[in-house]
């Protein structure tokens, strides 16, 4: 309990729930804790069945890699000229679908039925500029 509530306080004194989100400190605990438990596990402090105690003497044969798939050039350069297509043949009506995502995220409606109409018309990178614009972009903290 005593350790509760020493959170409590600590979280209190940045201004509440709010205030220590804006500053990062809930994710910076986590992190923090996160960092602990690995090295715990890892020095073998926190024995854990199997992770590292326990361990099964004759381990299955390890995992084959398989060589990264990469596209050729034609292949990137016919993507391309198909989103630029798409672009062009809709460039009317995506920005009237795009507008009506950004009311309906900035006004918390159901955003999916809005997505359903705008993904006929607009691009995945359209659709993620249009919520960044609305919603801002995640930063990690470092």
């Amino acid at each position: 309990e005593e350790a509760v509530l020493a959170e409590l306080d600590r979280i209190a004194s940045r201004g509440g729930v709010l205030g220590a989100m804006e500053s990062g400190y809930q994710r910076g605990k986590i992190q923090d804790e996160s960092l602990h438990y690995e090295m715990l596990k890892h020095d073998g402090s926190l024995p854990l069945v199997g992770v590292n105690t326990f361990r099964n003497p004759n381990p299955p044969p390890t995992r084959t890699t398989v060589a990264l798939q990469r596209s050729s050039d034609t292949e990137k350069n016919a993507q391309l000229d198909r989103l630029r297509t798409f672009q062009m043949r809709n460039v009317a009506e995506s920005a009237n679908k795009i507008s009506m995502l950004k009311k309906e995220a900035m006004a918390g409606g159901n955003v999916f039925a809005a997505l359903m109409q705008v993904v006929r018309y607009c691009s995945l990178g359209q659709v993620t500029d249009a919520f960044f614009e609305v919603g801002g972009q995640y930063r990690r903290n470092t």
